[in-house]
Order: structure tokens, then C-alpha cells, then sequence
């Protein structure tokens, strides 16, 4: 089998990545549809290169060039299926705008992704993240995912239990590089109740009773909000939350409570979640620049690249912030990006 379409070769990948660091891809290639994403990788793995699955670039940092085959899904397309009274499930391929999508389904009255509006990316790396955002996360809807299976060499679909998702974690995650989303199926509602018990989000539509609201209300709540606490890429570039919210056993829990009672906890079961912007925060990493990299003024959990900076500043900022809150508090930080080298 050989590529329709040839790579280009030593493509800069700046424009590509929301952080906005330079690398080049010594092989580089736009593909539509599953079977050019087949022909790609036999391509990639006849040359014996690496490949590099990459959708809108906003959860990873290039730590140098990559010196294979950078694969972009370009995927498009987004319809309506299995429509019955007051549900139906959204059809996506993996290379349409989240945030895009969310507003689509918003426009149609449906709900159940409203409060993950703004987040950015593709649809088909949303699975892999499981995104979430005040109160909802992806696999509350999910239905079920169709994908490349590479090792088993075939296109399979996924329901939402194989797919084994966790906070921040999924099956996708935890075997990179062995399924590649190609298509992502949404079960949403007109009647499902809207999620609003967030703070932020309940503090924010406090003045409008919860009966008159509708789900472009939330949705454009939820841009607000954001829009407030977060900056965006395209102005400032950054790759989103770049740690996760380290959860900790409930005695733990207590013995720092004990000694900072203004640590910022949501209770689960057996186990309590922190505030990993609380925790940066209190390190005194909130607003600090070198004269490359840097930490949000409003927001600590947001990294910046304010100058110029190469993926290794950004490394090396991250690496100080989390030995300092493991020094601090006794909570390790663990980074949501992957990492590309």
C-alpha cells in the first residue's frame, strides 16, 4: 500500500500547538478519513518512523523536534442520529472544534456538554483526556467511540464502559498509541436537568432561577467564566490546566486541614480532591515570569509562554512548582499534558 498523498517534510509546528513552541515534525501529514489514517501509519511503520497522532495541540508540549511522522486528524463532520422524543445522539468526527460542537448542540436545544464549552481541542482527543468542566465530565454523555485499533489492525467502536474513563483518564491514555479516535458518539438530552451546582456557575446565574434558564444560558455562563478566569491561546499561548487536582485519603485530608484551614477540599467517598491552584498559589507561583515562561496572574494552574519560550522552559517551570508543593504540603503534582520528545 502506498500514500496518495506524500508527507511534507521538516514542517514547523509552532502554529500547531496552543503553547505555542516551536519543533519540527520531520514528517508531516493531514489525513481525512480512516482509511488515509491506515495508509499513514503502514506508511510510517514501513519507514520505521514514530508517529505522532496530533488534533488540536492543546494538551501537549513539544520538549524538542520529532523526528518521525506527525499524523493531524482532520476529520470533519457532525450529524444527528437515533433521535427519539427528547434525546438524540450527536455524531462527531475527530477533527471537529470542541468548543464548536458544544455550541452546535446548544443551537439545537440539546443538553449535556454546555458546561464543558470553551475547553479546547478536537473531539476525537476529548475521550482520551475524559475532559471536565464544572460539574460534567465527557463520559456523563459518552456513548461510544469508533477507532483505529493498531495493534488488532482493524477500525472497532468502543462503548462507554470499555473505555474505562476516570478523573482526567482513560483507557486512550493509559495505551498511548494503540487506539486512534477516528469518530465519537454523544447521548444528550431537551430535558436532562442542567448541572448547576458548581460554585462559580451556581454564583454566576445566582439572579436567574434555575426553571428559566436555558441550555445556551449555561453555556454562555460557562464561556464567561472561563473567558474571566483563563486566558485565551490565541492571545496568550498556554495548553489549558496544566496539573491535575491531586486527590488524597480523607486522613490526610485532616492533617492538613489541621495545619491550613483555609485549604481548599471537595469530599468524595473515601477520598477528598484538592485545589491544585490553591496549593501553587500558596507556594507563591501566581503571576511569577522569567523572561520566557511563566504562571497566569489569575489563574495558577494556567503555564504560559509569554516570550518565546521552548517546550524544556516549560518543563523546567513545571518541575519547580511541583517540587515545591511536595515540599510544602506533601502532595505530589501530576501534569495533564502530554509530553512529546
Amino acid at each position: 500500500m502506498s500514500l496518495n498523498t506524500q508527507p511534507l517534510e521538516y514542517v514547523e509546528l509552532a502554529e500547531l500547538n496552543t503553547l505555542r513552541v516551536a519543533a519540527i515534525a520531520r514528517y508531516y501529514l493531514d489525513v481525512r478519513d480512516a482509511e488515509e489514517l491506515a495508509e499513514a501509519l503502514a506508511w510510517a511503520e514501513r519507514q520505521e518512523l514514530r508517529t505522532l497522532i496530533l488534533g488540536g495541540g492543546s494538551n501537549l508540549v513539544f520538549a524538542g523536534d520529532f523526528d518521525g511522522l506527525v499524523v493531524r486528524m482532520g476529520m470533519r463532520g457532525r450529524h444527528w442520529e437515533q433521535a427519539s422524543g427528547q434525546e438524540a445522539t450527536m455524531v462527531l468526527g475527530a477533527g471537529e472544534n470542541w468548543h464548536e460542537a458544544v455550541l452546535y448542540a446548544a443551537g439545537a436545544g440539546y443538553r449535556g456538554i454546555e458546561n464543558l464549552a470553551l475547553i479546547p481541542g478536537t473531539a476525537g482527543a476529548a475521550p482520551v483526556q475524559n475532559i471536565g468542566a464544572y460539574g460534567v465530565e465527557l463520559c456523563d454523555t459518552l456513548v461510544s467511540v469508533t477507532a483505529l485499533d493498531r495493534e488488532a489492525g482493524k477500525v472497532i467502536t468502543l462503548e462507554r464502559e470499555d473505555c474505562e474513563f476516570a478523573y482526567r483518564d482513560s483507557l486512550f491514555k493509559r495505551t498511548p498509541g494503540r487506539y486512534v479516535i477516528t469518530e465519537i458518539r454523544l447521548r444528550l438530552s431537551r430535558s436532562k436537568p442542567l448541572q448547576l451546582g458548581y460554585r462559580d456557575l451556581e454564583e454566576y446565574l445566582a439572579d436567574t432561577s434555575p426553571s428559566e434558564l436555558t441550555v445556551k444560558d449555561v453555556a454562555t455562563a460557562v464561556m464567561a467564566i472561563r473567558r474571566r478566569k483563563l486566558p485565551d491561546p490565541e492571545m496568550i499561548p498556554n495548553a489549558g490546566s496544566f496539573f491535575k487536582n491531586p486527590v488524597v485519603p480523607s486522613a490526610d485530608y485532616e492533617s492538613l486541614l489541621a495545619r491550613y484551614p483555609d485549604i481548599v477540599g471537595y469530599a468524595q467517598s473515601s477520598s477528598v480532591k484538592l485545589a491544585a491552584a490553591w496549593l501553587i498559589d500558596q507556594c507563591g507561583w501566581k503571576g511569577f515570569r522569567n523572561e520566557n515562561v511563566g504562571v497566569h496572574n489569575r489563574q495558577a494552574l494556567v503555564l504560559i509562554n509569554h516570550s518565546g519560550g521552548t517546550g524544556r522552559d516549560i518543563l523546567e517551570l513545571a518541575a519547580k512548582i511541583r517540587a515545591s508543593v511536595q515540599d510544602k504540603f506533601g502532595v505530589e503534582l501530576e501534569m495533564e499534558p502530554g509530553i512529546v520528545s
